[in-house]
């Protein structure tokens, strides 16, 4: 029997010392350097989310401070009385708004005297700062006569570089004269604001209005273009929602599994990716050209919409349904229940929660699309009112939210893209609603499982 200590020459061979017992609570290197890892990978999920956050504040607090110029307006209060003798003699003159624009003139010449305030300035300097006023006077005591003899008080729109004077936009270090306004017109600007004839107020105009032409920014509103946004989605929601409900269903649970059922599932992926100006050209061919739908009008733009929000809907359906477990299917159908009745009365509410968040995602799409809307005429100068009626509202030209903002912001005035900015404002808060709906409904038809 051999020692097994000694070595094939006959030498004892040394001993091995003993390992060391290794702790549990004692951390090796391997672990240290899977627990380093880890924080930095925390530490960069951290900084990706902060730098995330930072340019999402940095962008809301531009189109907050950019866009709230838009809500204000500086007005020209003056308070004036004209007899019916005044009024009877300028409806005969052959310039009737010139005489009413010098009772203006004269008006505002008082106050500024009462005041103690000897500003000099004339009638085309006034017409700078205020613009064309005889017209509205005229109209006001042509409506209201029993005003004549009255003290009636006005709070004109001040023109759009006053505004920017006013609001600090405009200075008399970057400004030059031109016909809109010059440096001396200031110095009135000044005295009326010393006599607290001009202020800025909140604007209403831009809830309520319409877009007012390429020489009166102070007189643009978004107001219409939302009610077109309006009738717009409604045309979208009360078409994409069922067609696309309904084909994600069958496509889901009834479709065979064929070639056919995969080159519309590949299609229908494709047409997601499509860029939304191939989506208006085939509506201008399609809806306007060969079908004669009215140019401009709501119900086309709705139609467009649906074609390009549908697949999104679809893809969304789809995701819903599968995510339902088919445990759900397999018990309705074992208690004897059809696959329709397994579907509807089962898989179906509680995919939609899932389908109204996919819904809400393609109208929020739809809503800020610009390049369809374009293509078939709604441009911002066509909404120059409010519908006559509710149909009137799908088939009258009207414009949207996103082409309205488009065409302000690529006018030459200022004061233009302060109102493109001030229309981003109410296209978020819009998009804020709708989501601040789907959430209200998700939560309405929820079911837990």
């Amino acid at each position: 029997m051999t020692d097994a200590t000694l070595s094939p020459d006959g030498a004892k061979m040394p001993e091995k010392a003993a390992a060391k017992p290794r702790s549990l609570y004692a951390t090796d290197d391997l672990t240290r350097k899977r627990n380093a890892a880890e924080k930095r990978f925390k530490a960069y999920g951290m900084g990706a989310v902060g730098i995330g956050l930072f340019f999402l504040v940095v962008l809301a607090f531009s189109i907050v401070s950019e866009g709230i110029p838009a809500f204000t307006r500086t007005v020209v209060k003056v308070e004036f009385t004209i007899t019916q003798e005044q009024f009877n003699a300028a409806e005969k003159e052959l310039f009737k708004t010139k005489a009413y624009e010098k009772f203006f003139i004269g008006a505002l010449e008082q106050q500024l005297n009462d005041r103690g305030l000897e500003v000099p300035f004339d009638g085309a300097a006034i017409g700078r700062i205020v613009g064309k006023t005889g017209g509205t006077i005229r109209e006001y005591f042509r409506a209201n006569q029993d005003q004549l003899g009255e003290p009636v008080r006005f709070e004109l729109a001040a023109a759009s570089r006053v505004d920017g004077y006013i609001n600090g936009r405009v200075t008399r270090d970057n400004m030059t004269d031109s016909r809109f306004l010059q440096k001396t017109d200031l110095d009135i600007v000044d005295g009326l604001v010393k006599a607290d004839i001009i202020e800025s107020v909140f604007n209403w105009n831009f809830i309520t209005g319409a877009d007012s032409g390429v020489d009166n920014p102070g007189g643009a509103g978004i107001g219409a273009s939302v009610v077109g946004s309006f009738f717009m989605m409604l045309v979208v929601l009360f078409l994409s929602l069922p067609i696309g409900v309904a084909a994600s269903i069958y496509l889901e649970e009834f479709a065979p599994q064929n070639r056919i059922t995969d080159l519309i599932e590949v299609n229908i992926s494709n047409l997601a990716a499509v860029p939304s100006i191939v989506f208006g050209i085939l509506g201008l061919a399609v809806f306007i050209q060969f079908m004669h739908l009215p140019q401009s009008a709501p119900l086309v733009g709705g139609l467009v919409l649906t074609l390009m929000t549908l697949p999104t809907i679809i893809i969304s359906t789809r995701a819903s349904l599968k995510a339902v477990p088919p445990s759900i299917r397999d018990a309705a159908l074992g208690v004897g229940a059809s696959k329709m009745q397994a579907i509807f009365h089962h898989v179906l509410p509680l995919a939609m929660p899932g389908i109204l968040t996919g819904t809400i995602i393609g109208l929020a799409q739809a809503l800020g699309e610009t390049a369809p809307l374009l293509l078939i005429g709604m441009v911002g100068f066509v909404a120059r009112g409010y519908p006559d009626s509710f149909v009137g509202g799908f088939v009258e030209p009207n414009s949207a939210m996103p082409a309205q903002i488009y065409t302000w912001a690529a006018r030459a005035d200022f004061a233009f893209y302060e109102k493109a900015w001030g229309g981003i404002i109410v296209l978020l808060l819009f998009l804020l609603t709708m989501n601040f709906i789907a959430i209200i409904l998700r939560r309405r038809f929820e079911r837990r499982w």
